[in-house]
């Protein structure tokens, strides 16, 4: 794969997108992005309909233009071509890594959940460009029962996965927290809350971007 990883990855989740005013917000939240560096961004919309995502995708995508920006759709893999994404991120639940990666082709970057505790069975074998792992810290971004990992726990799961693996940590990562997760084995780490929660996102992922490299 010729795509870089960067070392944060911002996840867009749908909760924090405003019913009224929907184009005008994610017009200017994708410009003000592109334009602090964002190179990789995931979309996640677990309950809207079809319609919804794309048009919201056709937002994002209208202003992150390609082929420098890299925008991943969660779970709709049926959506991803008709949306103009570049990928798709398929948790445990959603369809395989290996059927999403028969639906995209070689081309698109394929990423899935590589676990928790441990690494799940034979998910090294899937072809997929990237593992999330996690939760790193408790989060109330996304529903799981699983328990946080903690440090160790990514340390652990970059042992099991070996040096090449690239490794998305995600779940309560903050800016004070995010330099040692990296520290302990994580390729990048997955932001939700702790960047569009902020008053400005684009100025909070550049504080990142700063901090982080």
């Amino acid at each position: 794969m010729a795509f870089s990883f960067p070392k944060i990855y911002p996840i867009l989740d749908s909760s924090i997108i405003p019913r009224a005013g929907r184009r005008e917000f994610l017009c200017r939240l994708g410009e003000n992005l592109a334009a602090a560096g964002v190179t990789l961004l995931e979309y996640r919309n677990k309950t809207g309909a079809d319609e919804e995502i794309l048009t919201d995708a056709g937002f994002l995508r209208n202003a992150m233009p390609g082929p420098n920006i890299k925008l991943i759709l969660d779970d709709r893999v049926n959506l991803v071509e008709s949306a103009g994404f570049d990928g798709t991120h398929v948790d445990a639940g959603d369809i395989s890594a290996a059927e999403a990666r028969r639906l995209l082709g070689p081309d698109r970057i394929v990423g899935t959940f590589g676990g928790s505790e441990a690494l799940l069975p034979g998910i090294l074998n899937e072809p997929a460009d990237y593992l999330a792992i996690g939760p790193v810290f408790p989060t109330s971004t996304k529903q799981t029962t699983k328990a946080p990992i903690g440090p160790e726990g990514v340390r652990r799961l970059r042992a099991e996965a070996g040096p090449d693996r690239i490794l998305s940590a995600a779940g309560g990562i903050t800016l004070e927290t995010a330099a040692e997760v990296l520290a302990d084995g994580a390729s990048t780490v997955a932001v939700s809350a702790a960047i569009f929660r902020a008053a400005d996102p684009a100025a909070e992922f550049r504080r990142w971007l700063a901090a982080l490299g």
